[in-house]
């Protein structure tokens, strides 16, 4: 018997607890070792390994926990790893499925990895997997992830529906396409857009609709890809820096709106303090408006001044007078 893969080594680890755990007595290492096919070398350190696996927070009563009796060995915290893992037939059919859509993609890079996924699952799965034929939803980033790619792949312009968060704009235009890039698990495509005359990064899912033309893509000699080191997010020089305090109901401000910096507070409790740069302080207006009262604006002095008006007469034409002021 040889040592096994990363991958085998993960599986057998996951599965090494639960079958100690139904077994309350106690198992020798060679019994087990030649129940999971490995030798009793490769077994000792995978058990030496579980000894610094378990629940966040990694201290004494947070990690698996065993104990060993002359050749036998037996678990006295599973932390939490008492069942093997399974799928549920629901789980191994939508998960076939999910497979077999992602192999229908144009351009997959790891297909052979995910049919050989799909092999292994279907066989778990058994009968399960043998679905009647169903119509399924890609989701529209993959779509349009394919027919950007399909677009570069072809060397053809492309036009675009899209929205622009920062000025709360939907937009149409014509753009040459250079490439796709990958960043902090989001796709962007880099391309000439003939409207503002420029290289601009669109996020794909802020692509509403988009079509491939029949003409060829031509970006000018001009067009130079970015240098995207510093993050794919650079603000136009002068734009105002807009600090806001957002509550835990809308932190995902800060990962739908490119911002500068994002810093948790205590105040209010779950926070974060956000920075955002826009040359639009009325698209800042509108956006601190729409969240409710989840947001505070620190800077600069006269949006927060604004937004406090624009609260103040919303309840003022409820009847209810706002905190510290008095009625005549």
């Amino acid at each position: 018997m040889s040592t096994t893969s990363t991958p085998d080594r993960m599986t057998r680890l996951l599965a090494l607890i639960p079958y100690l755990t139904a077994r309350p007595g106690g198992v020798r290492v060679q019994e087990a070792a030649r129940d999971f096919g490995v030798t009793e070398r490769q077994l000792r350190s995978d058990l030496e390994l579980l000894w610094m696996c378990g629940l966040p927070g990694h201290g004494p009563g947070d990690l698996i926990d065993l104990s060993f009796e002359g050749d036998r060995v037996h678990v006295t915290f599973p932390a939490g790893m008492e069942r093997p893992l399974r799928l549920t037939t629901d789980e191994a059919v939508a998960l076939v499925v999910a497979l077999k859509t992602l192999l229908e993609l144009p351009g997959l890079a790891e297909r052979e990895a995910v049919s050989r996924a799909l092999a292994k699952v279907s066989a778990a799965a058994g009968h399960a997997a043998e679905v009647t034929p169903v119509t399924v939803s890609v989701d529209a980033r993959e779509e349009t992830l394919a027919v950007v790619r399909d677009a570069l792949q072809r060397t053809r312009a492309l036009h675009l529906h899209y929205y622009v968060p920062t000025r709360d704009e939907r937009t149409e235009r014509t753009v040459d396409p250079m490439r796709l890039l990958l960043v902090d698990g989001r796709w962007y495509l880099e391309a000439w857009c003939r409207r503002v005359e420029g290289v601009r990064l669109f996020r794909l899912d802020r692509v509403d609709d988009v079509a491939v033309l029949d003409e060829p893509a031509a970006p000018p000699p001009e067009a130079h890809e970015r240098d995207v080191e510093a993050g794919v997010y650079q603000p136009e020089p002068g734009s105002p820096a807009v600090r806001l305090r957002l509550s835990r109901r809308s932190r995902w401000v800060a990962e739908y709106y490119p911002v500068d910096s994002v810093a948790p507070v205590d105040d209010p409790p779950g926070g974060l303090a956000v920075t955002v740069r826009t040359a639009d302080l009325a698209w800042a207006r509108r956006l601190v408006a729409s969240l409710g009262g989840d947001a505070l604006v620190d800077e600069p002095a006269g949006l927060a001044e604004q937004v406090a008006a624009d609260a103040r007469a919303a309840l003022a034409r409820y009847g209810i007078d706002a905190p510290g002021s008095t009625t005549g």
